[in-house]
């Protein structure tokens, strides 16, 4: 029973973290910006380091199942 929320935590920070990934990679190949207004080396440096951390976050729910 306790596995069901750690199951949904786990799904939902997984695709969350790879999605951001998969765009932030999909707007560097084409040269478009991150973030409107920020600089773009700071934009693809937050954005991948929080795609990351959510991607990791969800592995580590998936873990504890």
């Amino acid at each position: 029973m306790e596995s069901g929320p750690a199951i949904f935590a786990g799904t939902a920070f997984t695709v969350f973290g790879a999605g951001l990934l998969v765009w932030t990679a999909a707007r560097v190949r084409h040269r478009s910006p991150v973030a409107h207004g920020v600089n773009p080396a700071v934009a693809v440096t937050f954005a991948t380091a929080f795609g990351a951390a959510f991607l990791a976050l969800g592995v580590w729910c998936f873990g504890r199942i």
